[in-house]
């Protein structure tokens, strides 16, 4: 696509209305491509003013993209969603509680607890039990832990593994299979997911580069989405 600058040669005022309405014009355009079997909303372009560092707004995404922002139901998709669920005959607020409170000490010998100097703001009850930002800052805590102890590795019904992993290994397998357990267990999780259709899901925030694949969420839900067509076509 060619791309005309223009320059305007205008009173301040004339060239700020201008340029409103160059945006206007712009914006609808872009809308008026976004594929009409979708919510035109999860698209509807969101000031930057005052957003968050971390956020990748709605109208950032490309073409045959989605962002899954929290600023609307895709935010169901989110693991700060509060979509609680039970897993292995525990219940879990949130994916990101059940993500956090593998990095909490799962019982008094456990040596995570005996470390000189190292102080648990919370137990792992607790951590399961969160939601959102208070997870995640709960998580942060215990990753600052970990650094100073020199561990690197997270647990699991008494079994250790590493937290990051270039591959999918026992850490990874261990949050699809909870991200199962979310969306089976929650109705409209599930809706919300088949409704995306077939395009590409993409994150609402910036990621560190070369995530291990358990955080790349958005991927997990597009290879869910498509067992869960797969299964309905074969019914």
């Amino acid at each position: 696509m060619r791309t005309t600058v223009v320059t305007l040669k205008a009173k301040p005022k004339t060239a700020v209305a201008l340029l409103v309405c160059f945006v206007v014009i712009v914006t609808a355009a872009v809308q008026a491509q976004r594929d009409s079997r979708y919510p035109a909303h999860w698209w509807t372009p969101v000031s930057a003013v005052g957003k968050p560092d971390w956020e990748i707004l709605p109208q950032e995404a490309g073409p045959g993209e989605v962002i899954l922002s929290k600023r609307n139901e895709l935010g169901l998709l989110s693991n700060f969603a509060a979509t609680p669920f039970t897993y292995r005959g525990k219940r879990y607020a949130s994916l990101e509680g059940f993500w956090q409170m593998m990095l909490y000490p799962e019982r008094t010998k456990d040596p995570r607890t005996r470390f000189p100097g190292i102080e648990w703001k919370y137990t792992r009850d607790q951590v399961a039990q969160m939601t959102a930002f208070e997870a995640k800052s709960a998580g942060t805590l215990a990753e600052e832990n970990m650094k100073r102890m020199g561990i690197t590795w997270a647990s699991f019904e008494g079994k250790r593994f590493p937290y990051r992993s270039a591959k999918p290994a026992k850490h990874y397998r261990l949050i699809v299979e909870a991200t199962w357990a979310k969306v089976q267990q929650n109705p409209e999780v599930k809706k919300v997911l088949l409704s995306t259709g077939d395009l590409i899901l993409k994150p609402d925030h910036h990621g560190e580069p070369n995530a291990p694949p358990e955080w790349r969420y958005y991927e997990i839900w597009m290879q869910i989405r498509k067992q869960l067509r797969v299964g309905a076509i074969a019914q």
